[in-house]
């Protein structure tokens, strides 16, 4: 198994994410930095890390995805590889066209920083197969702009095409129908504002997040 962590200017849990992985999977992780215009060969999953990418200047995650790397990324994408954007990485994959909706202003235009519980609304798709049974877990925000919106026809779709994998139990931020996470049409993207990687152990009062990336490369 391998897979590669994304580094923008101001990725700030890029490493967090490569421990996660890790120590979830036993995969072998790779730091892409984000002006290489090649990724690493064989990749099972790749990672979009949580942070302040560009220091969130003109619009979160707007300019990392315009960011050289970017363009195999979505390459990679719709080839089918396993993608999750994490925080500032959901931001960028909305950004990038790869999945839909944005991430506005929290509801109450505080920055947010606390354990959330999730439900599991899809436990069907590639990074919640391995939930089955489990109907909520836990992971931690930590973010300003994790407000997810959508036009209503863009939710409509996303609803009833059960590209929902998580929502709030109690909604922190805002987000339209409660929405934590959404994955694309084929299932191999997915957007996710709560941090699995900081909750893959038991000592951070979680390994909830652990079961997300061991369901993406168990498919791959």
């Amino acid at each position: 198994m391998k897979a590669a962590v994304i580094v923008f200017p101001g990725s700030n849990c890029d490493r967090d994410c490569a421990v996660a992985v890790e120590r979830s999977t036993g995969a072998q992780v790779e730091m892409v930095w984000h002006k290489e215009t090649a990724l690493p060969e064989g990749l099972d999953l790749i990672v979009l890390p949580g942070g302040f990418s560009y220091g969130d200047y003109l619009r979160c995650g707007a300019m990392a995805a315009l960011s050289p790397v970017m363009q195999e990324v979505v390459a990679a994408a719709n080839r089918g590889v396993a993608t999750v954007g994490i925080c500032n990485g959901f931001q960028i994959l909305c950004e990038a066209g790869l999945l839909p909706g944005a991430l506005l202003r929290n509801e109450g235009l505080k920055y947010i920083c606390k354990p959330v519980a999730l439900e599991v609304t899809n436990a069907q798709t590639r990074f919640t197969a391995g939930y089955q049974g489990r109907r909520e877990v836990t992971m931690t925000i930590g973010n300003g702009e994790g407000n997810f919106f959508a036009d209503a026809e863009t939710l409509a779709r996303i609803e009833g095409e059960g590209q929902v994998a998580f929502r709030y139990v109690d909604n922190p931020n805002g987000s339209v129908d409660d929405i934590a996470g959404i994955v694309n049409p084929a299932g191999n993207v997915l957007g996710l504002m709560p941090h699995p990687d900081r909750a893959f152990e038991e000592e951070l009062g979680s390994a909830d997040g652990a079961i997300l990336f061991q369901s993406a490369l168990a498919s791959a």
